[in-house]
């Protein structure tokens, strides 16, 4: 028989603790970077992410109300309902609630949105920062949470409504007058002018011609090379050819140079600071050929945190949009016992360098550095992605190499003199190499000269008359345009990214071998700006706004005054551009064939991409094809098609058959229609420095370079 479970002695089931109550909120930005945090904050807090901005002016209208002092009406951003009713959910049940969005204006910013969405005290302390994503530096934020910084706030609010202001008044003019999806901003209409000016600069280029000689010399059985100086301690340019004769006529072949004066210096090149924002968009773009927008996305992935292995996610880099140089003493001091152990005591600087900051540098931050040298790019490597690692490997050398001591090289100049002619020699030889060792600058290599003393004879064995024409200034690569915007104070460290990514997007400007050309209709865009609004593209004028938002920033000014200051003047302009400003027809150009799909005429379109063919009755037919230029080169491969220049996703030329799918002949070099005498493998022209040069892909023949 069963037995009876009597009231007393029955067991209840234990009832489940609930610690959702208890436990405190903690919003960021993105899913990574609350996964990284919330591992080292424990099972007492809930991380969640708001995904970037929760609150911003809404697109169909300007969203400023200027005659109420600029007040901007802010609406939850679509798409965010879901996100933001999860946080109101998480809010209300949290025994804290703690903002730990990015350290900068824009972070700051982020987290006031919250914050009102939330309901939260604007008095309570509720705001977390750390420059890095490390176990230490995330638990020692904790401690010392701080209000939400209204100048911060502020300033940045005072970008948003001037940036919307000059875009919502400017914009309506350029659909009006030119097309329609046209835009215009404060910063990136000065990229755009910049670039403009440049491509003006090289159309109104006249070069001018002018001569080099270089001599080979002798000394014994060493020979080295010399080039043409001057005339009796002169130095003297040759202007054409008749100049490179007098010369050469006053040379005798039979009578030995006199080496008349050797200097012999020892030459320090100190390394460079840190990273900043700015130089590392531009080190990536030069030794990475990263586009500006894929070097913050790499540097976003190693400042959220990756695992790598040390049972949480780690933060790999300190936070990567600063215009500081400024490095944490804890940091100096790993770095310093790490050079002396690694490399030699030699190689660890007493004074690393420290650099000197641009002008209106907040340094709130410190410079881009890896959160703890230890982590040697090789340690980690197998748990990056290419692109993360090669980022990381760049901020890792470059750090390093900013606290090692200078590179020292020995170096020596020899004048050698007959009949009053001068040619100079110089050479060097790398006697220690210092930072070098982790972090090289350019090549490397010894120019070593025989060993030359006052006095000594020198044989002439042959000259080298070289006729050369100056160049015009070349356009500007993502790297250089950065660097320009940055020395003359336009933008700061996370706005260069959009507005490179804006103008492209546009199709003002084209990237075409890696450098910025401007577009038609980015020229048309650009004159009615510079013609309308020229304060808007005077680089000066923009620099003084960037100069007064780090002023509110500091509390040194009210945004709603600077606001006002600016827009003032700027509303006359836009009143009488309306007015004065003539309606210019962009015509679509024939294509010369008609649409496969309904017989109307084919026009050509342009894109961010390039040009391509679509049907004149669009949106009605959508039909659109690739233009495609042929190279009329037989297809090597089936000898049927010919090659033709085709674009790849990333905007990159390569060559196929025309025939393709049938036949899938490809290459990234252009075919030019002969073999190779050696094996009758294809030629193709290669572009080389200096000019083209033919070659064989397989590398067994090569003709002269064509100029």
């Amino acid at each position: 028989m069963a037995t009876k479970t009597t009231k007393s002695t029955a067991k209840k089931p234990a009832k489940k603790r609930s610690t959702t109550a208890q436990k405190k909120l903690v919003i960021v930005e993105s899913p990574s970077k609350a996964k990284t945090i919330g591992k080292y904050l424990g099972r007492t807090y809930k991380v969640v992410a708001s995904l970037g901005h929760v609150r911003d002016l809404p697109r169909s209208r300007m969203g400023v109300d200027i005659e109420n002092n600029y007040q901007p009406d802010y609406i939850s951003i679509r798409g965010k309902g879901d996100v933001i009713k999860e946080l109101r959910k998480d809010a209300k049940k949290a025994k804290a609630v703690y903002l730990a969005s990015d350290p900068d204006r824009e972070g700051e910013a982020i987290a006031w949105h919250v914050a009102n969405l939330l309901k939260m005290d604007p008095e309570e302390k509720n705001r977390v920062t750390f420059n890095e994503i490390t176990k230490d530096a995330v638990k020692e934020a904790f401690k010392e949470p701080r209000q939400i910084n209204m100048d911060l706030v502020d300033a940045q609010q005072a970008r948003r409504v001037l940036d919307r202001l000059v875009g919502y008044s400017i914009s309506p003019i350029l659909w009006k007058k030119v097309k329609k999806g046209l835009s215009a901003g404060r910063v990136q209409s000065v990229a755009l002018y910049l670039i403009i000016k440049r491509e003006e600069e090289i159309r109104n280029f006249k070069p001018e011609e002018y001569w080099t000689i270089d001599g080979t010399f002798k000394k014994g059985r060493t020979s080295f090379t010399a080039a043409f100086y001057g005339q009796n301690g002169k130095k003297e340019a040759l202007p054409n050819q008749a100049a490179v004769q007098k010369i050469l006529a006053k040379l005798d072949r039979k009578q030995d140079f006199t080496v008349e004066s050797v200097v012999k210096r020892e030459r320090k090149r100190q390394p460079q600071p840190p990273f900043t924002t700015s130089t590392m968009q531009q080190d990536a773009n030069r030794r990475l050929n990263f586009r500006t927008r894929k070097t913050m996305m790499a540097a976003q992935q190693l400042y959220e945190g990756i695992n790598i292995g040390e049972g949480a996610a780690v933060g790999l880099i300190t936070y990567m949009r600063t215009d500081s140089t400024r490095i944490a003493a804890i940091a100096k001091h790993e770095t310093a016992q790490f050079i002396h152990d690694e490399y030699g005591a030699q190689y660890a600087a007493t004074k690393p360098i420290k650099g000197k900051l641009p002008e209106g540098a907040q340094d709130a931050h410190e410079a881009i550095r890896p959160t703890s040298v230890l982590r040697t790019p090789e340690k980690i490597r197998k748990y990056l992605t290419n692109d993360q690692y090669k980022l990381y490997k760049l901020i890792w050398s470059r750090f390093v190499a900013s606290q090692m001591t200078p590179e020292i090289t020995d170096t020596v100049a020899a004048t050698l003199t007959q009949n009053g002619v001068n040619f100079r020699a110089n050479g060097s030889k790398v006697k220690f190499d210092g930072f070098t060792k982790v972090y090289k600058r350019g090549q490397e290599k010894d120019n070593l000269l025989p060993e030359l003393a006052e006095g000594d004879a020198v044989k002439l064995t042959g000259d080298n008359p070289a006729q050369h024409f100056t160049q015009p200034p070349a356009r500007y690569t993502e790297a250089a345009l950065v660097k320009t915007l940055e020395e003359n104070g336009v933008g700061r460290p996370s706005t260069y990214a959009p507005t490179l990514d804006t103008i492209q997007r546009r199709y003002y400007v084209r990237l075409v071998a890696r450098h910025f050309e401007p577009t038609e209709l980015g020229e048309i865009v650009n004159k009615i700006i510079v013609d309308q609004f020229p304060e808007i593209v005077n680089v000066k004028f923009t620099a003084e706004v960037e100069g007064d938002l780090d002023q509110i920033e500091e509390g040194k000014k009210q945004w709603v005054k600077v606001v006002d200051e600016f827009y003032r003047p700027f509303e006359k302009e836009v009143k009488t551009a309306e007015d004065q400003v003539a309606k210019i027809e962009m015509r679509d150009q024939l294509a010369g064939i008609n649409c496969d799909i309904c017989g109307a005429p084919m026009v050509i379109k342009m894109s961010r991409y390039g040009k391509f063919y679509a049907c004149s009755r669009f949106p009605d037919c959508r039909n659109t094809q690739t233009i495609v230029k042929d190279t009329g080169v037989t297809c090597p491969k089936c000898g049927q098609g010919t090659v033709v220049e085709r674009k790849s996703k990333k905007n990159r030329t390569f060559y196929g058959c025309s025939r393709y799918p049938d036949c899938d002949f490809v290459s990234w070099d252009k075919p030019v229609g002969r073999n190779c005498p050696k094996d009758n493998h294809f030629l193709v022209e290669k572009k080389v420095k200096g000019g083209k040069q033919i070659v064989c892909p397989n590398g067994d023949y090569e003709e002269p370079i064509q100029k």
